[in-house]
C-alpha cells in the first residue's frame, strides 16, 4: 500500500502529468482538495473507487481515512491543487504518515505561478531585467510570514514577484512594493488561472487598484516585475550565432569541439 501525493495543476483538467494521470486510475482509493481541484480530474477513478472530498475535513479525518485504506491494503491517490512542494499542507500529511510507517510518494503539478505566466505569454525572467523569481505570500490566518519574509525585503532584490495568496490584501500589496519597484511597474493579477472563469487585469502598481474595479475573490496570483510583459530586453546569448556552445561548435578554436563530451 502507498499514498500517492500527486500535483493536480492549476485548473485545467488537462493539466497533469501523465504519471499522475495514471496514478489516479490506479487507485481505489481518492482523496482530493475539493476547493480547488477540478472534479472533471476524477473521471480517472477506477470504476468503484473510494472518492472523499477533504475540503471539509481536519488533518485527523484526514489521516484517519488514510489509515483506514492502509490496514485494507488500498493504495491512495491523494490530490492537491498545483504543486505540492508550495502551500500544499502536504509536510503535516507526510509527517503524519512517517510516525504510522505508511509509505508513500509524490508526484508535481503544474504550479499555479506557471499557469500564470502561461495566460499571459509572459517569460518572469529576462535578459538584462530579472533572473530571479520569488514565490511568496502575505500573512494570513492560517500561517504567518517568518520574519524577514516581507515584501519590502523580497522587493528591494528588483526580482519579478509571484505573490499567493494575497488579492484580498491588493491594496496594502501596492502600497508596500511601489516604492521600491516605482510606480510604473507592470504588474498583472490572475484569477483562476486555467479554469473556464479565468480573467486577467494587466497595468502598472500605480494604476492595478483603479484597474481592478475593487475586484478582489480569493483563488489569484500577483506577479510584478520589470519582466511582466517587457519587449525591451536583451536577447539570450544561447541562441546567438557567434556563441560557442556544446551543441554548436563556432570559430576555429571551439571550447567544445565537434565530437566530444
Amino acid at each position: 500500500m502507498t499514498v500517492h501525493f500527486i500535483g493536480a495543476g492549476p485548473g485545467a483538467a488537462d493539466l497533469i502529468t501523465l504519471r499522475g494521470r495514471d496514478l489516479i486510475a490506479s487507485c481505489p482509493v481518492c482523496l482530493y482538495a475539493g476547493s480547488l481541484v477540478p472534479e472533471a480530474l476524477l473521471q480517472h477513478c477506477p470504476e468503484g473507487a473510494r472518492i472523499v472530498n477533504t475540503a471539509p475535513l481536519s488533518l485527523d479525518e484526514i489521516i484517519a481515512e488514510i489509515k483506514a485504506a492502509d490496514a485494507a491494503g488500498l493504495d491512495v491517490a491523494r490530490l492537491h491543487s498545483g504543486d505540492l512542494s508550495v502551500w500544499s499542507a502536504m509536510g503535516e500529511q507526510l509527517r503524519r504518515l512517517r510516525a504510522a510507517n505508511i509509505p508513500y510518494d509524490v508526484t508535481p503539478g503544474v504550479p499555479s505561478f506557471a499557469a500564470a505566466a502561461a495566460a499571459l505569454g509572459s517569460e518572469l525572467t529576462l535578459p538584462g531585467v530579472a533572473q530571479s523569481l520569488i514565490l511568496t505570500r502575505t500573512s494570513g490566518r492560517a500561517s504567518a510570514m517568518p520574519e524577514g519574509e516581507t515584501l519590502e525585503n523580497f522587493a528591494k532584490t528588483g526580482a519579478t514577484l509571484a505573490i499567493h495568496l494575497s488579492v484580498h490584501v491588493l491594496d496594502d500589496v501596492v502600497d508596500r512594493l511601489a516604492p521600491h519597484y516605482g510606480a510604473d511597474c507592470p504588474v498583472a493579477v490572475i484569477w483562476r488561472a486555467t479554469w473556464p472563469d479565468q480573467r486577467i487585469v494587466k497595468a502598472t502598481l500605480e494604476t492595478l487598484i483603479e484597474a481592478t474595479d475593487g475586484e478582489r475573490g480569493r483563488t489569484a496570483l500577483i506577479l510584478v516585475g520589470r519582466a511582466i510583459g517587457a519587449d525591451d530586453f536583451d536577447e539570450s546569448c544561447l541562441y546567438a550565432g557567434d556563441y560557442d556552445r556544446r551543441y554548436r561548435p563556432v570559430g576555429t578554436d571551439p571550447r567544445f569541439p565537434e565530437g566530444t563530451e
